[in-house]
């Protein structure tokens, strides 16, 4: 665990950003291949049993479970530093603002940003992309004007943008995607034009799993001059980003998907855009003075994040990217293709069940159906078997719509899952199928 001194080792001006810990110490493994036994025995609610059984977790897309790192950082932070950050002389503020400003930097490094006033903490994915919403959106969005988004996005990179082309005059124009769920590329480039004001994308299906052409997209885009936002909420947990080489301009993520705790995420933006974006809320620390006629913004990032953020949530997010990042985004990334390529075969021919999305790039969800049984009643079959999956329309109802269903049953994979998690999975859907057979 930190000491007093060993807060001090790192400094809180932005954009200085030299190798420093995040916050707390921190547990991982870095050997040739992913010891499962060992990142198992990390997150302690895997030993839980639920109706008789061992729990399998499979709704990894809903959110992640915690590794021990990050329980005892939430912990350590509670017991030994807790206090407000960027205000107080104290020792506990100083040590607070150390540890919450550490963890600034350890985001920068995972999604290789080139500077800490690029990172700005925001309560999850949908605060981030509302934030660009209201900021840049409002101040660029005209009568007439357009946001670019696909077909398989989340309610939260759809409504935002609902929102304010309907206050704005603006219109939404949606890219198509076929029936594997991949994006139909030619029309998405045929769809931006001149009154195109932004393009705003998920990486990664939520509800179908697939990968999208994002270099292809951005670089599309940029041709003609507009920015690009991406919704990285699934694909940040599942192989590394790299926001340079992307090039995008905005980036979005949550804290929870991605072994952290709930209520913490990024919004990553080039630094040109934010300074030239005006905040999107008002209060403390969002400023450098105020006066009853006239008020003066803080600096980047801290112009975006008004009042007491969650500070030990950005300490313990800090500890999660550390976590990961021992075991290696790249091992990761292998090691759920693996066994993603296993849940396929395995689930695809059991009988009545049909896959929805089967692009050739996926990642991380596996969403199917089965014959006259609603996914609702399969999941409740497979929870008293001790298998937990998600059954619904995933906040992604448009994408519902374009198969033609209401709802699918979706397994969704994280770094601690095993065959012999996919294994039981299956044995349950066999026993739903014998129930309502």
């Amino acid at each position: 665990m930190i000491t007093l001194d060993q807060t001090r080792t790192s400094s809180v001006q932005p954009g200085n950003d030299a190798a420093s810990p995040s916050g707390f110490d921190r547990a991982g493994h870095d050997s040739a291949v992913l010891d499962l036994a060992a990142i198992r025995s990390d997150f302690p609610i895997l030993a839980e049993r639920v109706h008789g059984h061992p729990l399998v977790y499979l709704d990894n897309a809903a959110t992640t479970q915690k590794p021990r790192a990050v329980l005892d950082s939430i912990a350590y932070y509670y017991a030994h530093v807790n206090a407000n950050i960027h205000r107080g002389v104290h020792a506990l503020s100083e040590r607070a603002t150390e540890a919450h400003e550490a963890a600034r930097k350890t985001v920068r490094r995972f999604l290789n940003a080139a500077d800490t006033r690029e990172i700005v903490f925001v309560r999850g994915a949908t605060e981030a992309i509302n934030l660009v919403a209201q900021s840049y959106g409002r101040a660029h969005l005209g009568p007439g004007d357009e946001v670019l988004i696909t077909a398989m996005e989340h309610h939260s990179n759809i409504v935002p943008w609902q929102i304010v082309c309907e206050e704005k005059g603006a219109r939404l124009r949606v890219a198509p995607i076929d029936d594997r769920g991949e994006l139909i590329l030619d029309e998405f480039a045929r769809l931006i034009g001149p009154r195109t004001k932004l393009v705003a994308v998920t990486q990664l299906s939520n509800a179908l799993g697939t990968v999208t052409p994002l270099r292809q997209m951005i670089d599309l885009a940029h041709r003609q001059g507009v920015p690009v936002l991406v919704d990285g909420a699934q694909a940040a947990p599942h192989f590394a980003v790299d926001v340079q080489a992307l090039d995008c301009d905005f980036y979005a993520f949550s804290g929870h998907k991605l072994y952290g705790p709930t209520g913490i995420g990024v919004l990553y933006g080039k630094r040109a855009l934010l300074e030239a974006m005006p905040p999107w809320q008002g209060g403390g620390d969002m400023i450098s003075m105020v006066t009853f006629e006239k008020t003066l913004y803080n600096e980047l990032p801290y112009k975006f994040e008004a009042g007491t953020p969650d500070i030990c949530g950005a300490i313990a997010l800090g500890a999660a990217l550390d976590y990961v990042t021992k075991l290696g985004m790249e091992k990761i990334a292998a090691h759920e293709r693996d066994l993603l390529t296993y849940a396929t075969e395995k689930v695809g021919v059991l009988q009545g069940v049909q896959l929805v999305g089967t692009a050739r790039e996926r990642a991380g969800v596996l969403s199917f159906v089965m014959d006259n049984v609603h996914p609702h009643d399969l999941g409740t079959i497979l929870d008293r078997e001790g298998v937990a999956i998600r059954a619904g329309h995933h906040c992604a109802q448009p994408v519902m719509d374009r198969f033609q269903i209401t709802a699918t049953a979706r397994a969704s994979l994280a770094v601690y899952n095993t065959r012999e998690d996919v294994d039981a999975l299956v044995a349950a859907i066999r026993k739903a199928h014998e129930v309502f057979q």
